[in-house]
């Protein structure tokens, strides 16, 4: 397997645009893209374009009325069909939304391509981690589900285990929907608890389906305010025992910076620090438990000057084997291009100033009075033995 790393980019994603009241800015690609290329990372990988998903990819995943659902609303945004969750407030309909669309998901899809290939061995779309999008209906700001289309088309390559953990505040539920009923694919979600959080689903009983797919959806249903310290201990009290049990040959990871206290649209309190943390930790995972075969995607995060280019920026140079001091000083041109394009004011360094992240490890012992504890112990009874381990 080649050494190398990719960044999957085309500027023409920027175009995944919903308007200007909308809270999925495109600017907060354009801004990770600047600052990736400020520290030089773009010529730490080989940034690739890949071509755009067409039909036959689309439907590994998407219903084929739907497909033809969102070409028509993309030719005619006015008249979007709205029960197929099209023109909404979420997803408001505009022009070339089809090509875009299917753009981010063929970025997604390429790269997973090249890693079966030998091609590469880590790949990042932040672009992508589209999670929410449905076989049959957009949802969350998602049109179509590159993650889930990556995923399906490494098993049309013949994959017969692949891992997705999500990480996005939101549950990852179209991912999971799309694998509900195929033990192939191992889907693990931490996220806000449903009960506080769009889409009002993960929860530790949602397990997968019936028979030998039982015990491959996983939940973590999070309280509302957990910081640095439950949320990295709960990822570690689950996500690698589950890894290390089931040997993915690939590992696809969502990283949503919408877990970040300053996201205006959730309610966790994660620190840019945590988020690099579990960056960090999603590396050595593909390497120990898949062969280095590793996709990192983007998804939610809607602070998108101070939080979301610097959590992705680190992403990346994790990928490159490159990683970013969080402590070093943002480059000045960057700084002057985000004011150029927002008026806002830039961060100075890559750090909250929460680096580095000590936390207390599962195996130092459950306390039952502690909502987060509460919450791992919850999702390991649920589907560790369903798994044959220990709850």
């Amino acid at each position: 397997m080649s050494g190398r790393g990719l960044l999957m980019w085309d500027e023409a994603v920027t175009g995944y645009d919903f308007g200007n009241s909308h809270p999925m800015d495109p600017v907060r690609l354009a801004l990770t893209m600047g600052l990736v290329r400020a520290y030089g990372l773009d010529q730490a990988v080989e940034v690739v374009a890949a071509k755009p998903a067409g039909d036959s990819t689309l439907r590994l995943v998407h219903r084929e009325d739907y497909i033809a659902a969102v070409r028509a609303a993309s030719r005619e945004p006015r008249s979007a069909d709205q029960s197929y969750g099209l023109g909404t407030v979420d997803d408001p309909a505009f022009a070339g939304m089809h090509e875009t669309s299917a753009l981010i998901a063929g970025q997604s899809v390429g790269a997973a391509e090249a890693l079966w290939r030998g091609e590469a061995e880590h790949a990042v779309n932040f672009a992508g981690g589209l999670h929410h999008a449905m076989p049959g209906g957009a949802s969350g700001f998602c049109i179509y589900n590159d993650a889930a289309l990556a995923i399906a088309r490494l098993l049309e390559l013949g994959a017969e285990r692949v891992a997705y953990v999500d990480v996005d505040v939101h549950h990852g539920d179209g991912v999971q929907a799309a694998f509900w009923d195929d033990p192939r694919v191992l889907t693990i979600s931490l996220h806000e608890h449903p009960g506080t959080l769009f889409p009002q689903t993960g929860w530790p009983d949602e397990t997968g389906g019936e028979g030998a797919a039982e015990g491959s959806a996983v939940n973590l249903a999070l309280p509302a305010g957990t910081g640095d310290e439950g949320w990295v201990r709960a990822f570690h009290a689950v996500v690698p025992e589950l890894l290390a049990d089931f040997a993915p040959q690939v590992l696809v990871t969502q990283h949503g910076a919408d877990t970040h206290f300053e996201d205006p649209l959730a309610h966790l309190a994660v620190s840019l620090d945590a988020q690099r943390a579990v960056q960090l930790a999603c590396h050595d995972l593909a390497h120990a438990h898949a062969g280095g075969r590793w996709l990192a995607l983007g998804g939610g995060g809607y602070e998108v000057v101070g939080v979301v280019p610097r959590s992705w920026t680190h992403l990346v140079g994790i990928a490159a084997h490159r990683p970013v001091e969080p402590e070093s000083v943002i480059p000045s041109s960057w700084r002057a291009e985000v004011y150029a394009r927002t008026r806002q004011l830039a961060p100075g360094r890559m750090t909250d100033g929460r680096w580095p992240i000590r936390v207390r490890g599962w195996e130092d012992g459950y306390d039952p009075a502690d909502r987060l504890d509460q919450a791992v112990l919850a999702t390991r009874r649920a589907v560790f033995p369903l798994r044959g381990l220990l709850a």
